[in-house]
């Protein structure tokens, strides 16, 4: 039996249309959301853009062979043998049209979602590590690589446009995947890429100050992260796994729609989810985990008191969707941890070097704190901040690194389009010694004097960056690893000193 040829009309319903100028029932090859992915047959979904609007690239989309355009606004005059469908907004059509297409994957798999500002990398890897076995791979969606089963391609980011998550969905439901951790930005709720996706189970890890060059304010930010919980993404989740001990967690705890079962975790005494007894230092953490039918004495392979909260967003998952934690948190001792997060450099150096990805006064706060409690001799950092971002957040980041730090090295993180002489200007404010901070345009240049500058029993953070290969500046994107970039140089040095 011949299968039949996809129509238009099977995945737009007339309740989504305004109006329309050509048949809805025009045979297609696929949804293309960028023009230049569009092949003869092809539906070219404009997407409006805060830089760029998609509407620019209609005639690009049409001279490549797409045969029907959704867009907000209807043209004029309509090409003969062209279909152009009107919207009100081309994201929401997008998410359920794409859902449609791909056959509903997420009904094939368990969603777990995690969303917060810090935290959803290292949680969705323990999610899969914990809960996959080689016979029932977990799938993965993050800010480092897309895991789908049966292959894995690095990330674009964090949360992928619609079309995308369900088209990789749907491998990983041919690939036997069951599971699915996923990272859920604010971006990603507030620009409908997850619209209408079935979530089993939604994590909250905690909410600081970040994202203010696209959000109006904290609390919108907040807002925008609850809709993820409150069923403003389509359906409320199954379950939801808050951290109370951050106070927008207890917040949300408190927004729940009837249905939704609540699982907390954290250090608090009324969390079900706990950790007492928590040891600290750079080889493990040590922590008794307590839950509602039992206790456990853990050795992590994660250091950092933060990583406690992560492992246990981790255990609240797998507790309740009814693993066998005892036997999930047996696995722990196999995970490797998690590239660019808190990720020690060890070639034989008398001294310790970390890169982190934190990005924020809150994140660098934690590291900088952790590190501080556990290391013998001083603490360094090197940092900087993104260009074309939340400006207000350079001085907090730089009052942090101050109040931990005894020495700091700020240099350029991704620049991007903005003058970094600009940068550095927004950062000073936040400098209360500046006998205790040194100005290096050169990312290379300042690891490496910090390197130098380093001793027996020091540690060094190598903070902003993390699993980033790149760095990105106005017109050009270069190749930049920080680990990469420490290893070359510890050699470096040795050779050097090894030629005295």
């Amino acid at each position: 039996m011949t299968k039949p040829v996809p129509k238009l009309s099977d995945f737009i319903t007339p309740a989504e249309i305004q109006a329309h100028k050509g048949s809805l029932d025009c045979p297609i090859s696929g949804l293309v959301m960028d023009s230049r992915r569009v092949v003869p047959g092809s539906v070219f979904f404009a997407l409006p853009g805060r830089r760029s609007d998609g509407a620019q690239f209609i005639d690009e989309a049409i001279s490549r062979g797409a045969v029907a355009i959704v867009a907000q606004k209807l043209p004029a005059l309509v090409p003969s043998k062209l279909t152009f469908v009107q919207v009100a907004e081309p994201r929401v059509v997008l998410a359920r049209a794409a859902q449609r297409y791909y056959q509903f994957p997420d009904r094939a798999l368990s969603v777990i979602g995690v969303t917060g500002t810090n935290g959803k990398t290292t949680v969705t890897h323990l999610v899969k590590h914990l809960l996959g076995t080689p016979e029932q791979p977990v799938g993965l969606f993050g800010t480092i690589r897309y895991d789908l089963g049966a292959r894995t391609v690095p990330s674009f980011r964090t949360t992928p446009e619609s079309l995308d998550i369900y088209g990789m969905m749907a491998q990983m439901r041919g690939a036997g995947c069951k599971q699915v951790a996923m990272e859920v930005s604010s971006h990603g709720i507030d620009q409908y890429r997850v619209l209408g996706l079935g979530f089993e189970v939604a994590v909250f890890t905690n909410l600081t100050r970040d994202h203010l060059d696209y959000h109006s304010g904290l609390e919108e930010y907040f807002q925008v992260k609850a809709r993820l919980f409150t069923g403003e993404t389509g359906a409320a989740p199954k379950i939801a796994v808050i951290n109370i001990d951050d106070p927008y967690g207890a917040r949300l705890a408190a927004m729940l729609p009837e249905g939704v079962r609540l699982v907390t975790y954290g250090e608090s005494a009324a969390a079900q989810i706990r950790a007492e007894a928590v040891e600290l230092n750079f080889k493990d953490t040590r922590l008794r985990l307590l839950w509602p039918e039992g206790e456990l004495e853990l050795s992590s392979p994660l250091i950092g008191r933060y990583n406690v909260s992560n492992l246990l967003a981790a255990a609240a998952v797998a507790w309740s969707t009814g693993r066998d934690l005892r036997e999930c948190l047996a696995r722990l001792a196999d995970f490797k941890g998690v590239p660019g997060r808190m990720e020690q450099i060890d070639v034989g150096q008398p001294y310790s070097v970390l890169v982190d990805y934190a990005h924020t006064d809150d994140a660098l706060s934690n590291a900088l704190g952790m590190l501080r409690a556990i290391t013998p001799g001083r603490l360094m950092v090197v940092f900087g901040c993104g260009g074309q971002r939340d400006r207000a957040k350079r001085a907090l980041m730089t009052a942090a690194v101050q109040r931990y730090a005894d020495f700091a090295f700020a240099t350029a993180d991704n620049p991007r389009g903005e003058p970094l002489a600009q940068i550095f200007k927004d950062m000073e404010s936040g400098v209360s010694d500046g006998s205790r901070i040194t100005w290096i345009e050169d990312r290379r240049r300042a690891i490496s004097l910090a390197l130098d500058a380093c001793k027996a029993g020091d540690c060094l953070l190598v903070a902003g960056k993390g699993h980033e290969s790149y760095q990105e500046f106005a017109d050009t994107v270069i190749p930049f690893d920080d680990r990469q970039t420490v290893r070359e140089l510890i050699a470096i040095k040795r050779l050097k000193d090894d030629a005295v």
